[in-house]
């Protein structure tokens, strides 16, 4: 998993140190960064300019010459670009500065440097570039040309860093996280251990109770018909729906992860699955036959084809998402072709369950589908993420404009999965680690982890959140204290062992008549 250090920031504000620090400190604590990748590395000099004119260039016609605001000064550039305009606003590397990428697609390790020079005897004092040039990949910047000049939105300020405009001024790193560890599949998660890992406060995202007067029970009713494979299932309806782009923050952290913006509904969507770890799927409501829906395994050799276009049969142990008359999406997978959102849809199903690990990971492969979700609930999902992802996405897509709420949201949960109650030995945990530690001391690396803890004589009275769901005994909270005390720092001690050494007396006898 990929995860920016600008992301993680805005849950733990007082993370103030370099990637390497970073790295090293939480691969020291049991999350090993991979990979890190400065996106801002040999991006110098590079502003916003504003094109206040062009005209051609006397001596070759696929060349420009362009007079361009920068700010402080107005500058010419010569540019063999076609794409810009009067009164754009586009990237300009200034005399000295750097770019990523040179124009034969490259990337030498120092960056590209530019200077100022003359095309064709007229002089040009930098470079306006395209978004392949500064790193980007065309793929995740929609608004990007086939071929030419990046062009920044109207209205974009002049002189600014562009760099950090386009999200470029943040370091990515790559996470190994083992499947027990299932809390880490999630930006959040991986804030919190960041905090732990660094003493700093962490803070969740904001999340509220939003909805208007009406009442979701009279637009959409969900019945459960298989609990054993979807352990969770809520649903609300969002009415009106406007498309539009999403803001620039949204759009720069989806990009980091490298998730295409699409529009504000989509990205609200891929945005909780990454922020929370909770997949997320939308329905058309109009499309949901007697504006019901049912969850149960499909018949066998029914037939279904996927948002894709591809036709699958299907057979009894796979899990489907059904209305008043058909299957409408393969539980956990991917949605249907026939209920697919489109830019006409009006009103919004938008969905949030917990499906059953080993089930979604057997189907998809029997269907031969992997997709973002199924890799999510393949790890075993905790059940009440469902109610925190859904507030989320809802208090989203109203501070966005996206839509409106309507009020209540259909949960079903049959058996609520509750926090367990642990008790460990502090001196057992001691005795495993070869450490010192007082409860006050095991308690101060347990907090920040969101377990709970109560220091009772030897004991360390513990209430283990549900998305902890690796923590079951003694060895699992000495890993967690030991994680956070650090590695580095336990003491290196032989093990105790009941063995006395010395030789065999017949063994020395031998040697003794060995050596004679």
């Amino acid at each position: 998993m990929n995860t920016s250090m600008n992301w993680l920031r805005a849950y733990v504000p007082g993370l103030s140190v370099s990637g390497q620090e970073f790295r090293d400190a939480m691969t020291l604590a049991g999350n090993k960064v991979e990979t890190m990748e400065d996106l801002g590395e040999n991006l110098e000099k590079i502003v916003t300019g504003k094109i206040l004119s062009l005209e051609k260039h006397p001596d070759a016609d696929k060349l420009s010459i362009c007079q361009v605001d920068i700010g402080n000064e107005q500058i010419q550039i010569v540019t063999g670009a076609q794409n810009m305009k009067q009164g754009d606003v586009v990237p300009v590397v200034l005399d000295g500065g750097k770019v990523k990428v040179a124009h034969d697609g490259s990337k030498p390790k120092e960056g590209v440097e530019i200077h100022a020079g003359k095309l064709r005897g007229v002089p040009s004092n930098g470079m306006m570039c395209s978004i392949e040039e500064l790193g980007g990949e065309k793929n995740l910047f929609p608004e990007a040309p086939e071929s030419g000049l990046y062009i920044f939105p109207e209205g974009t300020p002049v002189g600014e860093d562009a760099p950090a405009l386009l999200g470029f001024r943040d370091i990515l790193h790559e996470y190994e996280i083992t499947s027990n560890r299932v809390d880490c599949f999630s930006v959040v998660g991986l804030a919190r251990e960041a905090a732990a890992a660094f003493g700093q406060a962490f803070h969740f995202p904001e999340i509220k109770k939003v909805g208007n007067e009406e009442e979701l029970s009279d637009y959409l009713t969900v019945e459960l018909k298989d609990s054993e494979l979807c352990s969770r299932y809520t649903a609300r309806l969002i009415k009106n729906v406007r498309f539009a782009p999403s803001p620039s923050w949204m759009q720069i952290r989806l990009r980091t992860a490298g998730i295409r913006p699409i529009n504000n509904f989509v990205d609200i969507t891929n945005y909780v699955m990454l922020e929370l770890g909770q997949p997320m799927h939308a329905f058309d409501y109009e499309d949901i036959s007697g504006q019901k829906i049912r969850i149960e395994r499909a018949e066998d050799k029914e037939k279904f084809v996927t948002l894709d276009g591809v036709e699958h049969e299907l057979d009894s142990s796979i899990l489907c998402i059904k209305d008043g008359e058909k299957t409408i999406a393969l539980g956990g997978i991917m949605g249907g072709e026939n209920s697919m959102i489109t830019d006409k849809v009006k009103n919004v199903v938008l969905e949030a369950a917990c499906f059953n690990g080993t089930n979604i990971r057997l189907s998809g492969r029997k269907l031969g589908l992997r997709t973002d979700a199924s890799s999510y609930f393949e790890k075993g999902l905790d059940p009440n993420l469902c109610e925190m992802a859904m507030d989320r996405a809802c208090t989203l897509i109203e501070e966005l404009h996206c839509g409106e709420v309507v009020g209540g949201m259909v949960d079903r949960y049959p058996v609520k999965k509750e926090e367990k109650h642990l008790s460990v030995s502090i001196s057992e945990i001691n005795n495993l680690l070869g450490l010192h530690l007082s409860g006050e001391e095991m308690k101060a690396y347990l907090l920040p982890l969101e377990i709970k803890t109560e220091v009772k004589g030897d004991s360390l009275e513990l209430v283990i959140p549900t998305f902890r769901q690796d923590l079951e005994r003694m060895a699992d909270i000495a890993e967690e204290v030991a994680r956070y005390y650090g590695y580095d720092k336990i003491p290196s001690t032989l093990p105790l062992s009941s063995t006395v050494g010395g030789m065999h007396p017949n063994l020395a006898l031998n040697r003794s008549l060995r050596h004679l």
